[in-house]
């Protein structure tokens, strides 16, 4: 499925179009027909909110931490496109810019947090992260600096029903997109919205659905 490794320091491997399992969808959601697919659902996280306050942590990072490694499980999330040489990559590693809003100004600040697999590191240093850019009001987006990192945004204000992100249809993107809102009481539980985007190219229903499922098994897995 795979060619030769990529620049080192990209830390991404180049796929062969021809070979790659979804070849047909892949062609054409490149070039009929350029668009992507995003579903919102509402996921339980009553148990992850025990387990933030029973632990003194902070539900936001956990509920990062968590995101993170289900969209680092599988390669359908780790894709990637370099239109400098129209080559289609899976990273080896992805990573959450996630975003810290400044109520005096009203504006937001991109945090970019190193993923890790340990539990502990990736917690403190998000923590450190996010302390660190409290203290800027800059946008400070960097993408060409930071190609194999995913959009992590929390919608704070509301306890939404559905969200859309859109890209130019031009634009090759296979980075998930997710975003998450409060998490609100229904039936003695907490559910919480999360919208997950993917281009259609490497990504269908069952793709998309799937990050919500993986979810589910990984706060199940967190928490006990």
């Amino acid at each position: 499925m795979f060619g030769d490794r990529g620049d080192e320091s990209m830390n991404y491997r180049i796929i062969d179009k021809e070979k790659y399992y979804r070849s047909g969808v892949y062609r054409h959601f490149t070039e009929d027909c350029k668009c992507s697919v995003s579903i919102t659902a509402r996921i339980d996280v009553t148990e992850l909110e025990a387990y933030s306050r029973r632990t003194g942590t902070k539900f936001y990072i956990n509920f990062l931490y968590i995101l993170s490694k289900v969209l680092n499980s599988r390669e359908d999330y780790r894709m990637g496109y370099l239109w400098q040489s129209d080559e289609f990559i899976c990273y080896d590693e992805i990573n959450p810019t996630q975003y810290i809003f400044h109520d005096d100004t009203e504006t937001c600040t991109p945090v970019y947090t190193h993923y890790s697999s340990d539990y502990t590191k990736f917690y403190e240093e998000a923590l450190a992260d996010i302390e660190r850019a409290k203290q800027t009001r800059d946008y400070q987006l960097d993408q060409a600096g930071h190609p194999n990192w995913f959009d992590a945004s929390y919608v704070s204000w509301l306890s939404y029903d559905s969200l859309n992100v859109e890209l130019p249809d031009g634009y090759l993107y296979f980075l998930p997109i997710v975003n998450w809102g409060r998490y609100r009481e229904e039936g003695g539980r907490l559910l919480m919205p999360v919208t997950v985007r993917l281009n259609h190219a490497v990504a269908d229903g069952y793709l998309v659905a799937l990050v919500f499922r993986l979810l589910e098994k990984e706060m199940s897995e967190f928490c006990k």
